[in-house]
């Protein structure tokens, strides 16, 4: 085979692959929307009373009923949903009488934010608590960081925030309390990424940065324990898996000193699942921040999930299921790409 003729396979392998990937995401994100759709239409929630009120009279009621595409059968109604979502049209909500879109984009950015800060903590203290406890088996060390990651993800997400406001905000005053800013900063920076922190430092104004990084460091270093807890739990998993392997044993009979053993040998083989399980742990974070943002008060998509589901608004509440099922799916996949990528043998 020429050198011609390998490029063209490689080429066809490419796009083959990027096919393949394009399919499955768009299979995914169908099934998605499918699964959306007919959770809104079984849900014991009578959508077009939330619009008109229960005062309404027969004829009100039906021509809502008429006007939403209610009387529609079923079918017509997914597809005309699929339609509505693929132009980024998700419908208006009773509560803000807004579009459920441009509430979205308002509100994600502030959970994109803490989940990001959480899952950094966690990895910075998850990853190497695993790496110890597996190079110390046994040991009185490994038993305390097993109970630590087993406290951390068994302990309610909301008992946890209570008793951290209670110490930390309360007791001893070291960090802000509930919101996302002190009230006197509230809407005096430009909004360029909808990440407070972010936005104030490009605005270099270090006293609303202050005042924001003191709001969200208790509830962003909660969620951290929760994906610190599973990452130092699977990291541990991995490392012992990888230190029992012979390549290992080789070194160590070499005279390879024993941290080279454990962070060069072990831990390098084990960086690409790693890639998995931190992706994994940050998709959890943001899809599961509904108890954190309403105890913090924190106008993020969770906070925005749970008022919808109060109010009975529908379009919003399938609204922000979507965007959280879709992030999973993107976080999911990308993870995937850079393992292919990482890993040759997985090619």
């Amino acid at each position: 085979m020429n050198s011609t003729s390998i490029r063209r396979s490689a080429v066809f392998g490419t796009l083959s692959s990027l096919a393949g990937f394009v399919v499955v995401v768009a299979l995914t994100f169908l099934g998605l929307l499918a699964l959306t759709f007919f959770i809104g239409r079984v849900i014991p929630i009578d959508p077009v009373l939330a619009v008109v009120g229960d005062r309404a009279t027969s004829a009100q009621y039906e021509a809502a009923r008429v006007a939403m595409g209610l009387d529609r059968p079923l079918i017509v109604q997914f597809v005309s949903y699929v339609g509505d979502v693929l132009r980024f049209d998700l419908g208006m909500s009773v509560s803000t009488n807004r579009p459920v879109a441009q509430d979205l984009a308002r509100v994600f950015p502030a959970t994109l934010e803490m989940a990001t800060i959480g899952i950094f903590i966690g990895i910075m203290l998850g990853v190497p608590a695993g790496v110890l406890a597996a190079a110390r088996q046994g040991t009185w060390v490994d038993q305390i960081i097993r109970v630590f990651a087993l406290l951390g993800y068994s302990v309610p997400a909301f008992w946890l925030g209570l008793v951290g406001l209670a110490i930390f905000y309360a007791g001893l005053g070291w960090v802000s309390g509930p919101g996302r800013v002190d009230i006197f900063y509230d809407g005096i920076t430009p909004v360029v990424t909808g990440m407070l922190t972010v936005d104030s430092l490009i605005a270099g104004d270090g006293t609303v940065f202050r005042s924001a990084l003191s709001h969200i460091i208790l509830p962003a270093t909660i969620l951290g324990v929760f994906s610190l807890a599973y990452i130092a739990r699977m990291t541990r998993s991995l490392m012992l898996d990888q230190l029992h392997q012979e390549f290992v044993t080789t070194a160590r009979v070499k005279g390879v000193p024993e941290w080279q053993v454990i962070w060069v040998h072990a831990f390098g083989a084990i960086r690409v699942p790693l890639i998995t399980v931190i992706g994994l742990s940050y998709a959890a974070l943001l899809e599961g921040s509904v108890m954190i943002e309403t105890v913090f008060s924190w106008p993020g998509i969770g906070n925005y999930l749970t008022t919808a589901l109060f109010n009975a608004d529908m379009n919003a509440v399938l609204g922000a299921t979507l965007v959280i099922g879709a992030v999973f799916i993107v976080i999911n996949k990308v993870s995937d790409v850079l393992y292919r990528i990482l890993d040759p043998r997985s090619r």
